[in-house]
């Protein structure tokens, strides 16, 4: 039997009987559901917790798509799920495009709404354990001296000891010892594996830049 995901389910609609009546079927399936009438609550309660959100993508004052907008500018990373009694192509196009995991056409099939959020979940354990993966990254690259992050840079570009010795006005045996401490801040067993490890940290600066 497969471990069932955990996880929070905020539920965002203008509509309180929906939202209530959601609430209450996810919590009477053991999910810890949560509902908010508008945009503005949901934002201003909300402490990071892992989850996924249902949204309906047409309310009045600040749209859904425009609250998924406005949580990726504050990173907050919940898979959406659009749930909307107004659907039309182009709406959902809008938020498929945006990022939502899924669209469902109200009156909703619960076992469909179930489903969903299961994947959900899911999606957000994964992310949620990448995120921990990436902190910890950059955690264990900011302990590196600035010269182990010289000698880092060389290795991972493929620099053998004497070209790096050379580089950097060193000797070899110098450089043998930054990169075995590099090896180790870096919790990297192998060269592949801090080559990987480099390569995340490019992503994560392009991503702060963009």
């Amino acid at each position: 039997m497969s471990k069932r995901v955990t996880g929070s389910v905020f539920i965002v609609d203008d509509d309180a009987d929906f939202g209530l009546s959601m609430q209450w079927f996810l919590e009477s399936c053991n999910y810890p559901a949560y509902y908010f009438s508008d945009t503005r609550t949901f934002l201003d309660s909300y402490k990071g917790e892992m989850g996924c959100m249902l949204l309906n993508p047409s309310m009045p004052n600040t749209d859904g798509l425009t609250l998924m907008e406005t949580m990726r500018t504050r990173n907050i990373h919940l898979p959406v799920i659009m749930i909307s009694g107004q659907s039309d192509i182009p709406q959902v196009v809008a938020a498929i495009k945006a990022g939502a995991l899924d669209y469902i056409p109200k009156p909703c099939d619960q076992n469909k709404v179930l489903s969903v959020v299961e994947s959900g979940l899911q999606l957000a354990s994964e992310q949620h354990q990448e995120q921990q993966r990436t902190a910890t990254t950059r955690n264990n690259y900011q302990l590196l001296s600035r010269r182990e992050k010289q000698v880092m840079e060389l290795v991972v570009n493929g620099y053998a000891n004497r070209e790096i010795a050379e580089s950097l006005g060193i000797s070899p045996k110098t450089v043998e010892v930054h990169r075995s401490r590099v090896m180790g801040k870096m919790q990297a067993d192998s060269l592949p594996a801090l080559v990987n490890f480099a390569m995340e940290l490019g992503k994560q600066n392009k991503a702060e830049l963009a």
